[in-house]
């Protein structure tokens, strides 16, 4: 198997055209359809439907392409492990940190370990991922993730790692429930809330909570920003539901009301997950020990 013809394929497809592709990897057109012709005869399979609009591919050339990002993955790791045999681990590493969790608060102490244990390692933190968790893991271009539940997920292994309640997050004298301390589901019905959209777990874990209580939650805005939620619990346009972790990591919770949720109380889990079919490689695994020791830190002061 020629892994560059595997690499000129996948850049085809990503490109979605042959002459792109050829740009891309300035080579001459021909040669880059002459190494699609070879991988097509190699496989017997037609592996892109050719177009006026460009290429796209067949069913066989979908099945390739996620088994050649997979196989080019682990040439690059490799490759990668061999030059760096000996020394301290070196090369990217990609974690991500869902969303409206505790991974706010773990991002800059995670960074400053890598960088004061393994200069070497370029760590990417994405705050922001979306897609299918899964392929981003199993494709190699997320190396874990930090995200709410606990599986199963196909191509992925789950770690648990923390279990925490959900908490109503809002500003003093807003339109929240009176009084301190827990706050019932029930006094929550007609209080505006701000939300993440529906394909958010913490979404999916409120609205299902209201409806076990036979209630549906008064959404009165939906807010993917984390910086715009801050400014408008901020500013009493509405009231949130984060865990605890969140909410002390990117609020100011000193000039906030923060009440737990109880009768019945909302617990969410979140785990750090991973490939069940790719190892690790030698920096991934470095900062996924960081990682852990990070939740420890954190797990004892709070």
């Amino acid at each position: 198997m020629d892994t560059r013809r595997l690499y000129s394929f996948v850049k085809i497809v990503d490109a979605g055209s042959i002459t792109r592709a050829a740009d891309i990897l300035h080579i001459a057109q021909p040669a880059l359809s002459q190494q699609l012709s070879a991988l097509e005869a190699q496989f017997k399979q037609q592996l892109l439907i050719r177009s006026k609009r460009g290429v796209a591919p067949t069913e066989a050339g979908r099945a390739l392409y996620r088994h050649a990002q997979l196989i080019l993955r682990q040439v690059e790791l490799a490759h990668a492990a061999v030059d760096v045999s000996g020394r301290a681990p070196a090369g990217n590493v990609s974690v991500g940190l869902a969303p409206y969790s505790m991974g706010a608060a773990l991002a800059l102490p995670l960074l400053r370990s890598v960088r004061k244990r393994y200069p070497d390692i370029l760590l990417h933190i994405n705050e922001n991922f979306g897609g299918v968790i899964s392929e981003a893991i199993m494709t190699g271009r997320m190396d874990m993730a930090f995200i709410y539940g606990a599986g199963p997920l196909r191509g992925v292994q789950f770690e648990p790692l923390r279990t925490e309640d959900l908490f109503l997050i809002a500003a003093p004298g807003s339109a929240a429930p009176p009084g301190e301390g827990d706050v019932p589901l029930e006094a929550l019905a007609d209080v505006g809330l701000l939300l993440p959209s529906r394909i958010h777990t913490i979404r999916q874990v409120v609205e299902g909570a209201f409806q076990q209580a036979s209630m549906k939650p008064r959404v009165i805005g939906e807010i993917e920003s984390v910086l715009t939620l801050v400014s408008a619990v901020g500013a009493d346009l509405g009231a949130t539901v984060l865990p605890r972790s969140a909410a002390r990591a990117i609020l100011d919770v000193r000039n906030l009301v923060v009440r737990r949720i109880v009768d019945p109380a909302i617990p969410v889990k979140l785990s750090l997950c991973t490939s069940d079919s790719q190892p690790l490689s030698e920096p991934a695994l470095a900062v996924h020990d960081l990682f852990h020791e990070q939740i420890r830190i954190l797990d004892s002061v709070t």
